[in-house]
């Protein structure tokens, strides 16, 4: 046996709720059924029982110990329940306000079913006060009953309630209005009533104020006191009306989908727009198989959400504009939970579940499916989409694999556009990638055939909220010691041009940040990027970024471009985002022509493979410079080497800081370690051991850095 949960709410006092639930359970047990009337509201001091007059020794605050000691749930309840002579079941849910508190949505949910198992309708007087108990009921609930009367002030309460419950992801379908004491003297015509508000009128209960007032006086439900009153013949025609079983939503508690790192895991997503996600096992994650009941679930609201929704016609412009879109969202919202019921006979038995599973269809509808919730992951610093099949993350250091999947290479397609479209970028055959910045600052690189091999792929550099300081590297990450941290300040307050290098995803922009944190407030920065990354804490800086050509090809703007300009823009210091190609040659011309204390990144494995790297990039500028000319503009512009690397173990550490001294002879360049990162090997638990270390050098820019009037202490170079 599995009962019918109708739940009986009014969020306004005064309408006949107690009434109402009290007659129509008295009508279900006189008709024959077995009927548990439970009495959730806590506010009305045993009205319920009067009403009744019934007594009850025990509420369900008493018997939840028992519950949780038995698998013979339902016999407990039975026990504990007082029987009226209509054959009505009665259990209050406290008997003393100080057992309000006892009742939590946890302990709802096992006493709910166990009742289901003895009965074959409960009905719950529900109270009037929304709050997390009330949600639970109506998690576990069949029906819901809205009562009210034909006012103008309760109208206006029952579409606040409707408001309230369709926000909270409840389908109008579970959802009905009561409608008492209609065509009463003076009151606003049902028919009105029912036009004014969305929901379906369930049944309207007329007015006979001497059979009710009769009734409540004697304490005896009026569809028995007063059997042949017009309100004992409206509720049989409620009870009739209940044996339908079209008018019920199947509670359903489908599996919870959740990678173990606690991402909820989109999953189908519809066949034109958009993602999916169909997980196989591997990588250690939690992953469910493409007939999950929740994907089958989501492959059927994508199909109808198409035509419900009429997606075809949702422009770039509508997502981008932030009124239309939360408008739209709001709308498909509502529309998919209503579908939830309406198309899968399901309705999840919990909150949460069914406002996550509505959050991931909305997401995969108008958003970016599956890459919605890594985006929101603020330990999650890259995101990385190699192909439909393989999502990666970098999260704390680490590369991981995720669930998270794509049902064709066209969706990849689909998602891209939609992030580079409101940007004013396109990608199709003719300009097969792009690299572009997003409005909060994170870097997007998308790639596709016939340029990529297998298929589209999308890379996303997360930026980060967070400003890093010098004592975020020295006490959190551990990336530096203080002998380094104070050698780098005075570099820069000596104005030392210095090059940072290293890998990709090594740090190196964060580290110019917080290295450039160290010049004077006084002094006028100028910074060059490829995409602006770079977030100074000094008031006096101008940003400048490079463009990309057109469709057309034209209109590009390059580093070197900017560069040139910004030497006409008199710079105090100039702070290259990264050097990649020719406008190195114009950067060391610069340096040695006055503009020192510059500050750049390039890609590099070692301080000294900077050297090479960077003779190279000379030779993109088509000026053919001798070998030795190239060194001596090297030696002479560049003083200080810093290199950063990710460890193994997900950690950034800066391995190495050098000297450029000068030449050692015609064809190489002498430099000299002054501090280094010494590995020591690898702990059990993976984590990269190791120490900083001087070399002994003492650089040759200390004894300048001291005629500057810059503290700088001689001991930071001992070994």
């Amino acid at each position: 046996m599995s009962a019918k949960t109708i739940s009986i709410f009014s969020n306004k006092g005064g309408v006949g709720k107690t009434f109402t639930t009290v007659n129509l359970a008295a009508s279900l047990a006189l008709a024959g059924h077995k009927t548990l009337l439970v009495d959730f509201d806590f506010q009305a001091g045993q009205e319920m029982a009067r009403m009744l007059n019934l007594v009850s020794r025990f509420s369900m605050v008493d018997i939840l110990g028992e519950l949780e000691k038995t698998s013979d749930g339902s016999s407990i309840i039975k026990k504990h329940v007082v029987t009226h002579a209509c054959g009505l079941d009665f259990l209050p849910g406290v008997n003393q306000i100080k057992q309000v508190g006892h009742i939590t949505p946890k302990n709802i949910q096992p006493f709910l079913a166990n009742a289901a198992r003895a009965y074959d309708y409960i009905v719950i007087d529900t109270g009037k006060a929304l709050s997390e108990v009330l949600i639970s009921v109506f998690d576990h609930s069949n029906l819901i009953l809205l009562v009210a009367t034909p006012d103008i002030l309760a109208v206006y309460q029952v579409r606040w309630s409707l408001d309230i419950l369709q926000s909270l992801h409840f389908p109008l379908k579970m959802v009905k209005l009561v409608l008492n004491r209609s065509e009463s003297r003076g009151s606003v015509a049902w028919q009105e009533v029912r036009s004014a508000i969305s929901c379906d009128l369930f049944a309207h209960i007329p007015s006979d104020g001497k059979a009710v007032g009769m009734a409540l006086n004697r304490g005896i439900p009026c569809v028995i006191d007063s059997p042949r009153s017009v309100v004992a013949e409206a509720f049989k025609k409620m009870v009739e009306d209940l044996a339908k079983p079209e008018l019920y939503v199947q509670t359903t508690e489908l599996e919870k989908v959740r990678t173990l790192d606690a991402i909820d895991k989109p999953s189908a997503f519809w066949e034109k727009f958009g993602l999916t996600q169909r997980a196989t096992p591997g990588h250690g994650m939690f992953y469910v198989e493409e007939d999950d009941e929740v994907v089958k679930i989501k492959k059927k609201i994508h199909e109808k959400l198409i035509t419900k929704l009429d997606l075809q016609k949702i422009s770039v412009q509508d997502l981008s504009d932030p009124r239309k879109s939360l408008t739209l969202r709001a709308t498909t919202e509502k529309i998919i939970s209503d579908l939830l019921t309406e198309h899968t006979g399901a309705l999840i038995s919990s909150h949460e579940e069914r406002a996550r599973l509505i959050k991931e269809l909305t997401d995969e509808a108008l958003g970016l499916g599956p890459l919605e919730d890594l985006l929101a992951d603020s330990e999650i610093s890259d995101i990385m989409v190699n192909n439909k099949d393989e999502v990666y993350i970098e999260k704390n250091g680490k590369m991981i694999l995720t669930s998270k999947k794509f049902i064709s290479d066209e969706q990849v397609r689909s998602v891209i556009e939609r992030i580079i479209a409101p940007l004013g970028r396109r990608i199709d055959e003719s300009v097969p990638m792009v690299d572009a910045r997003l409005p909060d600052g994170s870097r997007i690189n998308a790639i596709i055939h016939p340029l990529s091999l297998g298929g589209s792929m999308l890379t996303i550099r997360k930026f980060g909220q967070e400003r890093l300081t010098i004592d975020d590297l020295l006490n959190r990450y551990h990336s530096l010691s203080q002998p380094m941290a104070e050698f780098l300040e005075a570099c820069v307050l000596g104005r030392k041009n210095i090059i940072i290098s290293g890998g990709t995803g090594a740090g190196k922009t964060t580290l110019l940040n917080v290295i450039s944190s160290f010049i004077p407030e006084g002094e006028r920065i100028i910074t060059l990027e490829d995409a602006a990354e770079l977030r100074l804490k000094q008031r006096h800086w101008a940003r400048l970024e490079s463009r990309p050509p057109n469709i057309e090809g034209k209109g590009q703007i390059t580093i070197r471009d900017l560069f040139i300009n910004t030497l006409r823009m008199r710079p105090d210091r100039i702070v290259i985002g990264e050097c990649r190609g020719p406008e190195v040659l114009d950067m060391l011309q610069a340096m040695n022509t006055g503009h020192d204390g510059s500050l750049t990144t390039l890609h590099a494995n070692s301080t000294r493979d900077v050297l090479i790297r960077m003779s190279s990039m000379m030779l993109l500028s088509g000026i053919e410079l001798p070998l030795r000319a190239m060194y001596e503009m090297i030696s002479s512009a560049i003083h200080i080497v810093v290199h950063i690397a990710r460890l193994s173990d997900g950690s950034r550490r800066i391995t190495g800081i050098a000297e450029v001294r000068g030449m050692l002879d015609a064809h190489q360049l002498d430099m000299q370690d002054v501090f280094v990162f010494a590995h020591a090997g690898i702990d059990k638990d993976g984590k990269v051991l190791g120490s900083y270390k001087a070399t002994g050098y003492i650089p040759n820019c200390y004894q300048d850095l001291i005629t500057r009037g810059i503290p700088l202490k001689k001991e930071i170079f001992n070994p």
